[in-house]
């Protein structure tokens, strides 16, 4: 009996493990098959001019720098905003506050802020940023919903990064003179730090591939101005992607700028996620 109940667990392990192989091979295989589809679709119009020029033609011909540097500061920025305070009210909640009524509340609203759609991120950051504070359709505001949008992916990694830190380091750092303030920043922080730039790196995958929370604060299809000003409207990936894919002047001819920019984007949101893995990672071998 003894034997055929282990010859049921190994059956039955056996079977689990194939069947989680058999979903990671799947996910690998669709991610490929996307980024295949993206990349043959795409080539005719990859190259050094595309990734070097502005649109021209009524946006049927062209590249799309203006549009890379409009992600990059739009993502870049938003995290900018959103990291110190994310961080501090994770340290907040994790370290000073304690388990009232009120504060569960407030964890609760976090985590469900974490999954409302981007829209109404969007809407927000019209009628606050763009309406009430004055900003209009500009870089300023586009950046401070994208900030908005990424704190709860921040405070949540962050406070989950807090907690995996033993406590008997906490008492031994307080037993041995030093401030709860001196504790939190050199023992706890610098534990937590690579928790905390994972949160940092999902946060700017997001902030970059957003199009609804940009559409309505401050991303344009179009802006013939070449410099960058914080109360000026930029272009974006994903919302050129959006109007060409939708309301383009020509649909079809733009097609393969469609990929390629969706290619770029990939490309971009991928660089951008590396360097913040090789800081962790660099951050994680110093201490």
């Amino acid at each position: 009996m003894k034997l055929k109940n282990f010859g049921l667990r190994q059956a039955a392990g056996f079977a689990g493990f194939a069947a989680m192989r058999l979903a990671a091979a799947a996910s690998v295989l669709a991610l490929f098959g996307v980024l295949g589809v993206l990349i043959v679709n795409a080539w005719p119009v990859l190259g050094w001019d595309f990734l070097t020029q502005p649109p021209r033609d009524m946006m049927t011909a062209g590249g799309v720098f203006p549009c890379i540097v409009g992600t990059a500061l739009l993502a870049l920025g938003a995290l900018f905003f959103a990291l110190p305070l994310g961080v501090a009210s994770a340290v907040y909640l994790n370290e000073y506050s304690r388990d009232t009524p009120a504060v569960v509340l407030l964890r609760l609203s976090i985590a469900n802020l974490a999954g409302v759609p981007s829209i109404v991120f969007g809407l927000f950051g019209l009628t606050f940023f763009s309406v009430f504070c004055g900003f209009g359709v500009s870089l300023l505001s586009g950046i401070l919903t994208l900030a908005v949008l990424s704190l709860p992916i921040i405070i949540n990694t962050t406070e989950s990064a807090l907690k995996q830190v033993p406590g008997d380091w906490r008492e031994a750092s307080l037993a041995l003179g030093a401030t709860r303030r001196e504790t939190i920043m050199k023992i706890v922080l610098p534990s937590a730090l690579p928790g905390i730039m994972t949160g940092a790196i999902l946060a700017l995958a997001r902030a970059a591939g957003e199009t609804a929370a940009i559409m309505y604060t401050g991303a344009v299809f179009f802006t013939p101005k070449e410099g960058v000003s914080l109360f000026e409207p930029v272009m974006a990936l994903p919302y050129h992607i959006y109007v060409m894919a939708t309301s383009g002047t020509d649909i079809e001819a733009t097609r393969p700028l469609q990929y390629g920019a969706s290619v770029v984007l990939v490309v971009l949101v991928f660089a951008m996620s590396l360097a913040a893995i090789l800081i962790r990672e660099f951050r994680r071998g110093k201490h």
